[in-house]
């Protein structure tokens, strides 16, 4: 791959106090096995499709998004969550193309497939927004939420990677948040997947970096993850 563009990135580092976490979809929806996509998977006998996914979020997505939640909260740093479905039970307040993904995998608000991950679970006064789009600026309040609270970064974690994750990513780096996507908090279908996607991201969007990363820049020390 070519990387003159590398050298036309703009540069920052994560700040305290002007940096929110974002915690997108980490639902029962599309982040267990035993739930939504991966019961809808076993029941087609296709579960091993889904191997890959499952694995990295048990053993990569949750507990780094649990690290960085740990960080976050004991320095009283911004976290927000986002929750992709439908309000609806007939799914009729959600675009065309994500109708069916939603009524396959039963996400809806009152679900438990709606709900986060319990091992991730929002503490009391932690803002989760809902929204039907992939992208969390296009139909939740999370432009406004971020400007309301003065903060002009963000560090995105969650997935998938190349979906709801990145077009968020990007939403906001439009916008004009500096942005982050974090390697491993982060988990979709494949390695290449995962790899192209966090590439695309470096070149002009923002920056992707690891947990280790983020905690460090904002210099936060994670008590033990709970």
């Amino acid at each position: 791959m070519t990387r003159y563009i590398d050298t036309l990135n703009h540069p920052f580092r994560l700040r305290r106090g002007h940096c929110a976490l974002l915690v997108v979809d980490m639902q029962y929806a599309s982040g267990s096995r035993h739930h939504g996509l991966g019961r809808w998977l076993s029941e087609q006998g296709r579960q091993e499709e889904a191997t890959y996914r499952f694995d990295r979020i048990e053993r990569v997505v949750v507990p780094g998004i649990r690290r960085l939640l740990a960080g976050f909260r004991s320095a009283g740093q911004a976290v927000i969550y986002l929750k992709l479905g439908a309000r609806l039970p007939d799914y009729s307040d959600t675009p065309p193309h994500m109708r069916r993904f939603f009524s396959t995998l039963n996400n809806h608000v009152g679900t438990r497939e709606h709900e986060i991950l319990d091992e991730l679970r929002p503490e009391p006064g932690e803002l989760v927004l809902h929204k039907t789009t992939q992208g969390a600026f296009a139909s939740s309040p999370l432009e406004s939420v971020l400007r309301a609270k003065g903060l002009g970064q963000v560090v995105t974690v969650g997935v998938s990677t190349n979906n709801c994750v990145e077009t968020t990513a990007r939403e906001a780096s439009d916008r004009g948040f500096e942005t982050v996507m974090v390697a491993d908090a982060t988990g979709t279908c494949s390695d290449e997947m995962q790899n192209l996607t966090l590439g695309a991201f470096t070149r002009l969007w923002g920056q992707v970096l690891t947990v280790d990363e983020v905690l460090e820049e904002l210099n936060l020390v994670p008590a033990v993850a709970v």
